[in-house]
């Protein structure tokens, strides 16, 4: 339950004010919560200039009370992080530190979700990552050959990516040491688990930041989402329950590469009204 401490309460309302559930009023001259409809979001807590709001639901020791010397971040230096940022898909033969993969969940897990749902997960692959790398490409395999079986106007545009599947399965089966282009030798993998895809989506972002911060390098690998959907081999070895779905699959390791420039974009597409 949410609570408030009647007599640190203050009556100064800002949490009433800015409790996007409406869930707190004044009772008797203090701040009131009705636990029956709050979302359990915390902003409560975040905003009592006097600490009077606390919970039994969430860790409080958690709770860090704001400096602007830790927790401001230069914007201009926010903007040329993210423009330097690169997708990797060469890493270094070096384990990541679980505390440091820890580290990236954690910016998962302090991402937004729709009304405070929390509904996001994560799978971390190191031990199985040669058995789950087995059953994406031959998972693609199969739609590769499904594909190319049925070519169609609705097919076509899917050739390409039929014909490399295939190749990738091939390559593999003929070679098992044959180059990796599923996970591409990083020695650790992060799946975001939701069955809301835009929380998993923006958690994954925040992870994102937060691997490049911590001097790894990531990429999204679309292929083994793709290979996942309806898969219940897959499924079961990763103990996914009803509803849930990989929503990105992070590959993660050490960089085996070193960047000296950003890299251009189109212009944005702005439309101001």
């Amino acid at each position: 339950m949410m609570n408030v401490y009647r007599e640190k309460c203050i009556s100064c309302g800002l949490c009433i004010k800015d409790c996007p559930a409406k869930c707190i009023k004044f009772v008797e001259g203090k701040a009131d919560i009705n636990n029956n409809i709050c979302i359990k979001c915390g902003h409560c807590i975040a905003i009592c200039p006097v600490n009077a709001v606390t919970t039994d639901e969430y860790n409080m020791a958690e709770v860090k009370e704001y400096d602007k010397e830790n927790f401001e971040v230069n914007p201009e230096n926010l903007l040329n992080f993210i423009k330097f940022r690169r997708s990797v898909r060469s890493f270094k033969n070096i384990d990541v530190e679980n505390d440091k993969l820890e580290k990236i969940i954690e910016a998962g897990r302090f991402t937004q979700t729709s009304i405070n749902s929390q509904d996001v997960s994560y799978i971390v692959v190191k031990e199985q990552k040669e058995e789950l790398r087995e059953m994406v490409l031959e998972s693609l395999n199969n739609m590769g050959q499904n594909i190319l079986n049925n070519l169609n106007e609705q097919t076509k545009p899917f050739e390409r990516y039929a014909r490399m599947w295939v190749s990738m399965y091939d390559a593999h089966k003929n070679n098992k040491d044959a180059e990796d282009r599923i996970f591409f030798n990083a020695p650790a993998i992060i799946l975001v688990v939701s069955k809301t895809p835009i929380n998993g989506g923006l958690a994954s972002t925040n992870m994102e930041l937060m691997t490049n911060a911590l001097g790894l390098g990531t990429f999204y690998s679309g292929f083994l989402v793709r290979a996942s959907q309806g898969n219940n081999k897959m499924r079961e070895l990763l103990g996914l329950k009803d509803g849930e779905e990989i929503i990105t699959c992070m590959v993660i390791g050490y960089p085996d590469v070193k960047y000296q420039r950003t890299a251009p974009r189109k212009s944005p597409q702005i439309t101001w009204k």
